[in-house]
């Protein structure tokens, strides 16, 4: 099951308040969660913005959850760093000494010349 940890949307119309949930990816966006990781209240000050639940995140995060662009600064503040995305390494193709491609051509009979003879 793909999982992803996003924000959800709480609170009355103007007065937006945010849950951070793990959540299938299936799922709208305020439908159904796994779990509540954290909240996130856009109006408040300073470090009481944002609370989360650093050891459920690692958790959800080490089970090969994704994190979404709207929760990575989120995270950051609230000090938790997330692994680096692993990069498959390219393979190289071997050096080569640089030859002239010589483009040979084929001598090909010229049609008229086949049909006059006939």
């Amino acid at each position: 099951m793909a999982t992803k940890i996003r924000l959800r949307r709480t609170g009355t119309r103007n007065l937006a308040t945010f849950r951070i949930v793990a959540a299938d990816v299936r799922s709208p966006r305020d439908g159904r969660f796994l779990e509540i990781l954290g909240h996130y209240d856009p109006r408040r000050e300073g470090g009481e913005k944002v609370t989360v639940n650093t050891e459920r995140v690692q958790y959800w995060i080490g089970t090969g959850a994704q994190v979404t662009e709207a929760v990575k600064p989120l995270l950051a503040i609230a000090g938790i760093t997330l692994p680096e995305k692993k990069r498959r390494a390219r393979r190289k193709r071997p050096a080569t000494a640089a030859e002239p491609v010589v483009n040979q051509t084929v001598p090909r009979e010229d049609s008229t010349e086949a049909s006059a003879s006939v």
